[in-house]
């Protein structure tokens, strides 16, 4: 099971560019790319605290609606699978071992994502941040998951680059895996995440899943 943003795909470019362009509407200065992107795994309230951070709770939500209203019309211009996961889901699609997505982000803004880089009919599962009333780091959209491959979750490995992302699958009983090459800020670190393993990059999380499902030694 794999996160989405920072971990599965980069979405980054999309995402940041939404929120300049908002930035701009709006009359404010631009953030620092580096510094959105590595915000963009708190979801669009994150992304508009960082760039509005003194804005109201009212004013907040308005900027948030208003953000995920331009996102949904500019999901997919640059976003893409990030390096060698794509053939690693061939490898597994090959071996008929089923992955999925859980991930906090809205179903109007995942299934076209998923679709426009081809990806909706290879996976298992597609658990949405409004799928169900919980989010991460609730365990229950990890354990539909579950449900709907018919995988247990002691033999599920749940992929994250959010400390979130290792409390959910840890509280489903997950393996979990936290990848530092995702959209973690400066001062996070994912070695105190208590993941079972932090990868570095995707080569290292290939070598270690196909490792972990005996297909290679």
């Amino acid at each position: 099971m794999f996160d989405l943003d920072g971990t599965l795909i980069d979405t980054a470019q999309d995402m940041v560019g939404v929120l300049l362009e908002q930035l701009r509407d709006e009359g404010y200065e631009p953030v620092k790319y580096d510094l959105a992107r590595s915000n963009v795994s708190h979801g669009s309230s994150g992304l508009i605290k960082l760039a509005f951070p003194n804005a109201s709770d009212s004013e907040h939500e308005r900027l948030r609606t208003d953000y995920l209203d331009r996102y949904e019309e500019a999901v997919c211009v640059d976003s893409v699978i990030f390096p060698g996961l794509d053939s690693l889901l061939d490898i597994f699609q090959e071996a008929a071992i089923p992955w999925g997505i859980v991930t906090n982000k809205p179903a109007r803004m995942t299934a076209p994502l998923l679709d426009a880089l081809g990806l909706s009919n290879r996976a298992a599962c597609m658990i949405s941040g409004d799928t169900i009333p919980e989010r991460k780091p609730h365990p229950a959209p990890m354990l539909l998951a579950c449900e709907q491959t018919g995988i247990a979750p002691h033999n599920t490995v749940y992929i994250g680059d959010a400390e979130r992302d290792i409390e959910a699958g840890k509280a489903a009983g997950m393996f979990t895996i936290a990848a530092s090459y995702g959209y973690v800020p400066a001062d996070d670190d994912p070695q105190t995440w208590g993941a079972d393993i932090v990868v570095k990059d995707t080569q290292e999380l290939t070598k270690i899943l196909l490792k972990g499902v005996n297909l290679t030694s």
